[in-house]
């Protein structure tokens, strides 16, 4: 049988993984932390929990577990009598991640296709004028480059194969 210690450690040190994983692809490293967290957990755990074994306030962990919720990681879960909101990891994860990675994609390309619009509209007006800089010039063709860009990975998201195996 394995000790509690041993799977306190391997907990700590996957919780810390999740973390720096999820802060890598922009969720924010608390995000990572609870999803781990929650993930190698039997049962449900309050925020009063999470918070106290992440070391963590509460306020940081509703603010990140709305953020999982809304992802489709984490359900709410309520016990008879309690007024405590509680988290748990939901049933299939994997399908979860791969919607949820999906919709964190769909809303970074669009918040990017916003964006460089907006600098588009910008740049074309000053390039029409025949005194742009080069370096005006030089930023516009870059910007309007980053569309194509930005285009092609959208049209890649918005395949009906990949959102066949993503709702698989």
């Amino acid at each position: 049988m394995i000790s509690c210690n041993v799977v306190d450690d391997v907990r700590a040190r996957l919780i810390e993984v999740g973390g720096r994983t999820s802060q890598d692809l922009g969720l924010g490293r608390i995000v990572g932390q609870i999803l781990v967290y929650l993930y190698l957990r039997d049962g449900e755990c309050s925020l009063d929990q999470i918070g106290q074994d992440l070391g963590l306030s509460k306020a940081a962990i509703s603010i990140a577990a709305r953020q999982l919720e809304s992802l489709g990681l984490l359900r709410r879960a309520w016990k008879k009598g309690e007024r405590k909101t509680y988290y748990r990891t939901t049933e299939d994860m994997a399908t979860a991640l791969q919607q949820g990675l999906f919709t964190f994609l769909n809303q970074k390309i669009q918040t990017v296709a916003g964006e460089l619009d907006y600098v588009n509209g910008k740049l074309e007006e000053a390039v029409k004028n025949q005194d742009a800089s080069p370096e005006a010039q030089f930023v516009y063709s870059r910007v309007k480059r980053a569309k194509v860009l930005r285009d092609r990975a959208a049209g890649l998201l918005d395949n009906p194969i990949l959102k066949f195996f993503v709702k698989s």
